[in-house]
């Protein structure tokens, strides 16, 4: 539903209390600026509209009905004639919910743009993105994308799309604010200089809290051009990216209309060929008997990366499986935002394609001390192990395999030609094996442990 905003204008004329009462319907925005952030529920909204004045005073009315606007963050500013209209003070009549009262003295007449500012909820955006490896898995194509909600009882038609990555502090939840009998409490006079906002009957100490937050909102995302000339678009949007202090701002090109209540897919970026490392890992303690695949790459200038952050999502992975580039599914990961030259690996699930079966061939204990009363006071275990390796893939594999000793004091000898460990750390060592197409191996090793005294020799 889209909501209609007004204005009231009130034409004080001397000697008379008040001669004429005009109902005045808010002109259409001639642009409006979204800046939604992904870490709160908050949205800055920028419109620009013309506004006709009379000289004198004027008393303009602004309704939120059936929306999420925080009307405690609400700030008009004359785009023309600054030095002859000064916005004296914004009114919240205690009769009338959802309405505030702008008291305007102009020295002008006519139409005057104005820069209506005030911050919402309801908006909100997530990128999530497409992969899609080459037949050799070497390489991957990677697709961006931002998808836009809007639920904020508002339509935004032809807006200028900003998205920040990063987290800001809320005070309070815009939606509560909103929602509020009364925005600062109880009814007042809230002015917009600064040197207002100090104690006395109207004060609020919540309030003014807030508008601390606000104020460091605008200062953060203020910018020299908060609006661009739209104009036809034959090519994809780009996405405009750019550091702001602690924030990462992202402009997506052209124009977009969110109607309330729909959501908006919208591309961010696509680029061929990044270079990708398939990894195959198993580990019983972490990953119980399934080998689990991971992928990864680096948001670097060496994958066609590195400009910008990459926002947090989720990446769905398929595969060409043929020169017709039929795709086969592969799998899903989520990940948290990637830095510019670091690296991510992503866990794309367990996998029925590569196998791993450790299998216990033998235990025997031996090499028995005893102390003086024919105590048993240190022995050796000895453990042996093959594990077997399938790869049914059509495409050469990696396969990591850690095995956990939970002992710190062992010795390891490989009985075959395939295999030798790292020693990851005091209990836990690492085979890491190459298998090319379909093909199958064996590790086969004996694990000594030594316990009690026999491990003071070792």
């Amino acid at each position: 539903m889209k909501v209609k905003l007004f204005f009231l204008v009130f034409l004080l004329v001397p000697g008379v209390s008040l001669a004429k009462v005009d109902l005045v319907t808010l002109p259409q925005r001639d642009h409006v600026q979204l800046t939604i952030y992904n870490s709160a529920d908050l949205t800055l909204i920028k419109e620009s509209r013309s506004l006709t004045l009379k000289e004198g005073f004027n008393d303009l009315q602004f309704s939120w009905v059936n929306t999420l606007i925080d009307p405690t963050s609400l700030e008009m500013l004359p785009l023309a004639n600054a030095d002859q209209i000064d916005v004296q003070s914004l009114t919240y009549p205690p009769l009338l919910k959802n309405v505030g009262l702008w008291h305007i003295r102009s020295s002008v007449s006519g139409q005057v743009p104005f820069e209506i500012s005030y911050l919402t909820s309801g908006l909100s955006w997530r990128a999530f993105y497409l992969g899609t490896l080459d037949p050799d898995e070497q390489e991957m194509r990677l697709q961006g994308f931002v998808r836009v909600q809007n639920n904020s009882g508002e339509d935004y038609e032809k807006a200028q799309v900003r998205l920040i990555v990063g987290t800001v502090h809320v005070i309070d939840q815009i939606s509560f604010l909103a929602n509020r009998q009364h925005p600062y409490g109880s009814p007042g006079i809230i002015n917009f200089e600064r040197e207002h906002w100090g104690g006395g009957e109207d004060y609020d100490a919540d309030a003014l809290d807030m508008k601390d937050a606000i104020d460091e909102t605008f200062y953060a995302l203020a910018d020299a051009e908060s609006f661009r000339e739209e104009g036809e678009m034959r090519t994809p949007k780009k996405i405009i990216k750019e550091g702001l202090s602690e924030y990462f701002l992202y402009t997506i090109e052209g124009r977009e209309t969110v109607p309330n209540g729909w959501a908006k897919r919208m591309p961010s970026f696509d680029v061929e060929k990044i270079p990708v490392v398939n990894l195959y890992k198993y580990e019983e303690e972490r990953y119980g008997s399934q080998v689990v695949r991971f992928l990864s790459f680096k948001n670097d200038e060496d994958h066609q990366l590195g400009e910008t952050p990459i926002p947090g999502g989720m990446l769905k992975v398929f595969r060409q499986v043929d020169q017709e580039k039929h795709l086969s599914y592969e799998g899903q990961s989520g990940f948290k935002y990637i830095p510019v030259d670091e690296e991510v690996e992503l866990n794309m699930g367990g996998v029925q394609n590569v196998i791993v079966e450790p299998t216990l061939m033998d235990y025997q204990s031996a090499n028995y001390m005893f102390d003086r009363y024919g105590n048993i006071i240190g022995w050796d275990e000895i453990r042996e192990y093959k594990i077997k390796l399938k790869n049914t893939r059509p495409i050469p594999v990696k396969v990591e395999i850690k095995r956990n000793i939970h002992n710190s004091k062992w010795a390891i000898q490989n009985q075959g030609d395939v295999g030798t460990y790292e020693k990851i750390d005091a209990d836990t060592v690492q085979y890491t094996i190459h298998l090319t197409e379909r093909e199958n191996k064996e590790i086969v090793y004996a694990l000594t442990t030594f316990h009690g005294r026999r491990a003071d020799y070792q």
